[in-house]
């Protein structure tokens, strides 16, 4: 019943289906972790039966082959003491003839008890010859197993570990997103937009502030030079030289008719 059991438990293990198993579980890596223990016992208990049986099964073996044995080993006695009898007839001695040939018939009755017990054995050593084959058939499946399974949770772990990696990957982009104004690197883009910005205005407001004051100055030649050549014309010396005399008064207004009198 022990061993029937065993070989129920082994051969229900072996064809359990890993896949089945791992769709029903909340955890497959724990799933798989908790399988890989209990098949790792279910080896170690399964080998000490199996071990136990083929024990069990060699020493049937055993007394089989030594029941065979004695069998022909009380063969040959009853056939010497057949022919002792039979020397010691010819020789005519009955009495020692008897006596041998009674000594043939207990070899032979001994002889007809290994026989039975041998044949009686045989059957049983039959069965037990299946049970360890079966058994160590489910035992290979198991092993089988438990390497698919020791595969199986490595493959998950690994996988489990690159999703964890990839899924830390993209919370880290997520949060230096340059296209993400809220972002610390938009925030940092638009400081240096304005600060460039207003570097544009600056210089804007320099350039303007420059060709103001060389505008002022062209000016200032041009009233320069004519006041000079007025000076001229008035002492009626020759064309001044230009940028030569006083300065003149800026804003002066002109009737266009005034030069129609002259």
């Amino acid at each position: 019943m022990v061993k029937q059991s065993i070989f129920g438990r082994i051969s229900q293990l072996a064809k359990a289906n890993i896949n089945a198993l791992l769709d029903q579980a909340e955890d497959p890596q724990k799933m798989l972790d908790q399988m890989v223990r209990d098949y790792t016992n279910n080896i170690a208990e399964a080998e000490s039966a199996v071990a136990q049986t083929i024990g069990n099964l060699r020493m049937l073996q055993a007394d089989y082959n030594e029941d065979i044995k004695n069998a022909q080993d009380w063969g040959n006695k009853a056939l010497a003491a057949s022919r002792k009898a039979d020397e010691y007839r010819s020789a005519g001695d009955p009495s020692d003839a008897e006596k041998f040939d009674n000594l043939a018939k207990v070899a032979i009755q001994r002889q007809m008890t290994a026989e039975s017990e041998a044949r009686t054995a045989e059957p049983s050593i039959a069965s037990q010859t299946e049970v360890v084959d079966k058994l160590k058939t489910g035992l290979d499946q198991m092993k089988n197993k438990l390497n698919q399974l020791t595969a199986k949770r490595n493959e998950l772990v690994a996988r489990s570990k690159t999703a964890a990696a990839q899924s830390q990957v993209h919370d880290a982009l997520k949060s230096i997103d340059i296209m993400d104004p809220t972002s610390e690197v938009g925030r940092f883009e638009e400081k240096i937009r304005r600060e460039e910005a207003k570097v544009l205005g600056q210089q804007e407001l320099a350039s303007s502030s420059l060709d103001a004051q060389f505008n002022q100055l062209e000016d200032l030649g041009e009233q320069t030079e004519i006041e000079a050549r007025l000076a001229a014309l008035k002492s009626g010396g020759s064309k001044p030289a230009i940028g030569a005399g006083a300065s003149a008064s800026n804003g002066v207004t002109v009737d266009e008719a005034d030069f129609d009198k002259l």
